[in-house]
């Protein structure tokens, strides 16, 4: 007898409503993706699928529902995940269009379920917030403020209010009463559009701190919709805090966390959720990344507290699962808990963690499957095979990567793309694979040879091993057999997006809480 080889809309919306384990993939790239999803989609495009599947689903018997828009991206994904060990993927009814033409609410732009989620919090709460000409004033006249900058340290660096300090989201009700010691200094917390300003602005309203505490209406965004000038390159960095402010914090988040229903664990509890089969638990470490790498607890995963509330699509991409959260100050994980409970996850913190439990060393590094055994050249080898001619380079690292710097003459190639790029990309006698680091140029290789018939080659280390060398590099879109659609270009980073982008992607946000309610599968709540 056959079986089902599809899940419908209708399948996946009940399993939603039931808080049930559902893992609904979108397998195109970023750019496509941004543009129409089901709220609780998770990209995870088919060019990087072995790279990234293991971390985002790591039980391999989850309920998994993978879709494209009739790309043919389906069938292959399907086939990828069944060699890696998936028992239980489908695809989903129709596709994109099928969950249109069911009556599906579809979504724009990225980590919508926290964006949607950000602006149901000040719909309900009345987070306040005051506009770029207020806060520039206030500046101006040297007012008693401090701008909190709620994004990561990177996004910062490039541009910033003036004045700000960077303190990423899960730090700040750890860290504000230090930068603002004075009940009477004005806390003003920005981002770069509005999500992150609102649930850090309410994560201090809801801790209780005694100061005036305002968003930054609309963030750097509203900054420039302004006429205002912001500044680059910026490095004020919080400090560290006193243990009398680390213990007012720990008490404040502890509040909130009860509040919003946070569940409590202790680390025997992990061990006994760690080995259940029938459900998925992930494992979040919500400190800063240098702190995770000085010492973190065995399978947990580096997701610093803001960007894990800000981007849980990307992280915990099987939506009913359980998350645990850890930290070593009682602060940073209760408040990011106190979040993801109200945007209708199960989410525990783990009391009692001592010391030597944070025993693991070094940076995280995804799970991925054994990889091929593929013959690899050195970049002096590939400089001489150049030199002779005949040979082609292709770069599969991201276009962005590709574009800042490449190997001279390298063609950018997108895995999901590779034969059409290949008809772009003159013939040669070998083929020289390439990405960042060559993990996902090492998976390409069989499927070059396959398309070409002919001896294909991985860069042993990638491009960085060719910049270590001291080879030449080229920049710029010099060479690309494929279409850059593998990132979507968010309206709110760098400053050169135009104004009507900028414009229209607030008018959207503004949109959000009623398209959430037209959904009607969301589960969220605010305290």
């Amino acid at each position: 007898m056959m079986t089902q080889s599809t899940r419908s809309y209708s399948d996946i919306r009940n399993a939603l409503l039931a808080r049930q384990e559902v893992a609904l993939v979108d397998v195109r790239e970023e750019a496509p993706f941004a543009e129409a999803h089901p709220l609780f989609a998770a990209n995870i495009p088919l060019s990087k699928l072995e790279l990234e599947v293991f971390s985002r689903i790591p039980r391999r018997d989850t309920q998994i529902t993978v879709y494209d828009n009739g790309e043919g991206l389906v069938q292959p994904a399907l086939a990828r995940l069944a060699a890696l060990g998936y028992t239980n993927a489908k695809a989903l009814e129709g596709g994109l269009q099928g969950w249109r033409e069911a009556g599906g609410e579809l979504f724009i732009d990225v980590n919508v379920p926290s964006k949607s989620f950000g602006e149901l919090v000040e719909h309900h709460r009345h987070t306040p917030s005051l506009a770029a000409e207020e806060v520039k004033a206030l500046l101006d006249s040297k007012a008693d403020v401090v701008v909190l900058d709620a994004r990561r340290f990177d996004e910062y660096q490039t541009m910033s209010i003036p004045t700000g300090v960077s303190v990423p989201g899960a730090e700040l009700v750890l860290r504000a009463r230090e930068l603002a010691p004075d009940p009477k200094t004005r806390i003003i917390v920005n981002c770069a559009g509005r999500t992150r300003s609102i649930i850090g602005t309410q994560s201090l309203v809801n801790a209780g701190l005694p100061n005036p505490i305002s968003a930054l209406r609309n963030g750097t965004i509203g900054w420039l919709l302004a006429g205002q000038t912001l500044d680059h390159g910026q490095a004020r960095r919080f400090g560290a805090v006193s243990e009398q402010t680390q213990q007012a914090a720990q008490a404040d988040a502890r509040k909130v966390a009860d509040t919003a229903k946070v569940k409590r664990g202790i680390r025997a509890d992990l061990d006994t959720w760690q080995a259940e089969t029938t459900r998925t638990t992930y494992l979040f470490d919500v400190r800063t990344p240098e702190e995770f790498e000085a010492g973190h607890l065995p399978g947990a995963r580096s997701t610093p507290g803001g960007q894990l509330v800000q981007e849980t699509d990307h992280y915990a991409s099987v939506r009913g699962a359980r998350i645990v959260l850890v930290d070593d100050d009682g602060v940073r994980a209760n408040m990011s808990a106190s979040w993801l409970a109200q945007m209708g996850w199960e989410v525990f913190v783990l009391d009692g963690l001592k010391p030597q439990d944070f025993k693991e060393k070094g940076a995280w590094n995804a799970p991925i499957p054994t990889p091929w055994q593929v013959e690899e050249i050195s970049p002096d080898t590939l400089r001489q095979w150049q030199q002779q001619g005949g040979v082609a380079v292709l770069d599969f690292t991201a276009s962005a990567n590709y574009v800042k710097q490449h190997i001279p003459g390298a063609w950018w190639t997108l895995r999901a793309n590779l034969s059409s790029a290949l008809q772009k990309i003159p013939a040669a006698e070998r083929y020289v694979l390439t990405c960042g680091s060559s993990k996902l140029a090492r998976l390409v290789v069989p499927e070059v040879e396959a398309l070409t018939g002919k001896p294909v080659f991985l860069l042993g280390g990638g491009t960085a091993s060719w910049v270590a060398a001291g080879f030449e590099l080229e920049t710029g879109e010099s060479h690309l057999a494929s279409q850059r659609i593998d990132r979507y270009r968010r309206p709110y980073e760098g400053t050169d997006a135009p104004r009507e982008a900028m414009q229209a992607y607030l008018d959207w946000e503004f949109g959000l809480v009623e398209q959430l309610a037209r959904d009607g599968t969301h589960g969220f709540y605010v305290i």
